[in-house]
């Protein structure tokens, strides 16, 4: 069968991640995940394609676009297993863009049934809380919004 001890079938790396052979095929043709071929030309994937895999998930998940998973990816060692090192650098280059999106998500949960900031002014509150559409001054858009306070200009470190 060509296998190497280690190693998945792309079976096996479906069964394991809970992800469907085609999303892996499509995650290989983006540059996600890497496989070498048998000499009948089976995938065969290292045993930490699991870990990657996870990770695409878990960022599709929370709405981070392939491309910064990508990104991220090539930061890790093609030529050898990545270690906890490796992981914890990687996890710290999206700590900023994080901690922004949690920020945003709190926002929204938060400030979103209130004024936002987008110069309607329909609610009874955006007479308080943006009178005469003060925030219009500051730009377009949901102002209260689109600029939280501290929020870094450029949330990647490593990409």
């Amino acid at each position: 069968m060509d296998i190497e001890p280690g190693e998945l079938t792309v079976g096996q790396l479906s069964q394991r991640s809970g992800v469907a052979i085609s999303a892996l095929h499509f995650y290989e043709r983006q540059g996600l995940v890497l496989s070498r071929r048998t000499s009948g030309n089976q995938r065969r994937y290292k045993r930490d394609t699991l870990r990657r895999v996870a990770l695409i998930r878990i960022a599709q998940r929370v709405g981070i676009p392939l491309s910064e998973v990508a990104a991220i990816l090539k930061l890790l060692p093609e030529n050898r297993t990545p270690t906890r090192a490796d992981w914890e650098r990687i996890s710290e280059c999206w700590q900023a863009e994080l901690d922004r999106r949690i920020l945003h998500l709190e926002q929204l949960r938060d400030d979103f049934k209130d004024c936002i900031g987008c110069g309607c002014l329909s609610l009874d509150r955006c007479a308080l809380a943006n009178p005469l559409d003060t925030l219009a001054a500051t730009g377009p858009g949901p102002r209260r919004l689109t600029t939280p306070t501290g929020t870094p200009s450029h949330p990647n470190r490593c990409a």
